[in-house]
């Protein structure tokens, strides 16, 4: 049996405490020694560790009357590392900046052409050049400071292997190659991932699916998608179209048609949540996770109350058991995705060796306040 070094555990040490901080905001000594179960001097030699390399330091004190080492308060130094989350729409371009903590300390917005042209129904192109209205963005939203990686979310189909779109996403000046051209203008590393992937990452790290290991993310908005977690991980597929389900026939037509936002206007809710439950059934019938979230507009202003009735529906439709939520992501889930990927790449590249987070599609291996 293989033991491990003191390097590396003392690398595994260390990124211990590193989460501790970034999930309590600040501790003391004793209160690394509590969390740990590590052992005085081992918590004293990874503290002065962490602060020599700049990675932590002395935020306070935690009485007024005591002294000493034990009273000092220590927190992750913010401001070593900063990352940006992208959401790319089809009428707008939205970027948060964060630093190593997840504390927003930027943002910005940028809207794009909307309509279709009336010759060939496809979206208009935008007079400004995509790349340029994105790079402007990110970075009016970074100001001055340097960007540690960049994860941006976009309409279709993402290739796993080369991290570029592999169809056309009807986002105006979206164009082949797109993603290398953002790499030549924005001085940072920079993922291209599918949105409702994204916002499932969102999901699984702050909304109705923590701490599942498996569940499916039902998107329902103006588009309509899906995304897969199984085993705590994302699932993209060979070819990146694991959860593209808008072409799946269904008794009265496409799931697309019949879920999408401008198909359900007037529907009331019953129907609704048969369609809902109808295109889930799908997922639960093939994978078995357990959990469907439905997201989107339409799953969070349904509720609770939507949730319970298509799972009453898909009960009848399939005797696997499965949870139907809503989702409890806060503002802008695809968002906040974005920014959860790009801190777990900072926390890996920075921190070391840690929990496994989704790797983005075309990047080397590697939480969110408002």
């Amino acid at each position: 049996m293989k033991t491990a070094t003191p390097q590396m555990a003392r690398a595994i040490n260390d990124r211990l405490a590193l989460d501790l901080l970034l999930e309590h905001g600040s501790l003391t000594a004793p209160q690394l020694r509590a969390l740990t179960g590590l052992s005085r001097p081992t918590v004293s030699d990874l503290i002065e560790r962490l602060r020599v390399n700049g990675l932590i330091t002395v935020v306070g004190e935690s009485g007024e009357d005591r002294r000493g080492p034990n009273a000092r308060v220590y927190g992750i130094v913010a401001d070593r590392a900063h990352v940006a989350g992208v959401d790319v729409r089809r009428d707008a371009v939205n970027v948060t900046v964060a630093d190593i903590t997840g504390r927003t300390v930027g943002s910005a917005t940028r809207p794009l052409a909307t309509g279709r042209s009336r010759v060939t129904g496809r979206p208009r192109r935008s007079g400004d050049d995509l790349v340029e209205v994105i790079a402007d963005a990110v970075g009016e939203a970074a100001g001055a400071r340097r960007l540690h990686a960049v994860v941006v979310g976009a309409p279709g189909m993402v290739d796993p292997h080369s991290g570029e779109l592999a169809t056309d996403n009807g986002v105006p000046g979206w164009r082949p190659n797109l993603l290398q051209a953002l790499r030549h203008r924005i001085d940072a590393p920079v993922t291209l991932e599918n949105e409702v992937n994204l916002a499932a990452v969102a999901e699984h790290r702050a909304g109705a699916a923590q701490g599942r290991r498996d569940f499916v993310l039902l998107w329902l908005d103006e588009w309509v998608g899906a995304a897969v977690t199984l085993d705590g991980r994302l699932r993209r597929g060979a070819s990146g179209g694991a959860g593209e389900i808008t072409t799946l026939g269904l008794r009265n037509g496409s799931l697309c048609d019949l879920l999408s936002a401008e198909f359900i206007d007037g529907l009331d809710e019953e129907s609704l949540a048969a369609r809902i439950a109808e295109g889930a059934f799908v997922s639960v019938a093939v994978l078995d996770p357990g959990l469907v979230v439905l997201g989107g507009e339409t799953g969070r202003s349904g509720g609770d109350v939507l949730a319970a009735r298509v799972g009453e529906h898909l009960a009848s439709l399939s005797p696997v058991p499965t949870q139907v939520r809503a989702s409890t992501v806060e503002g802008n889930a695809i968002l906040h995705g974005a920014l959860f990927t790009a801190l777990s790449i900072a926390h890996q590249d920075v921190f070391g060796e840690g929990p496994v987070q989704p790797t983005p599609p075309g990047s080397a291996p590697a939480t969110i306040s408002g």
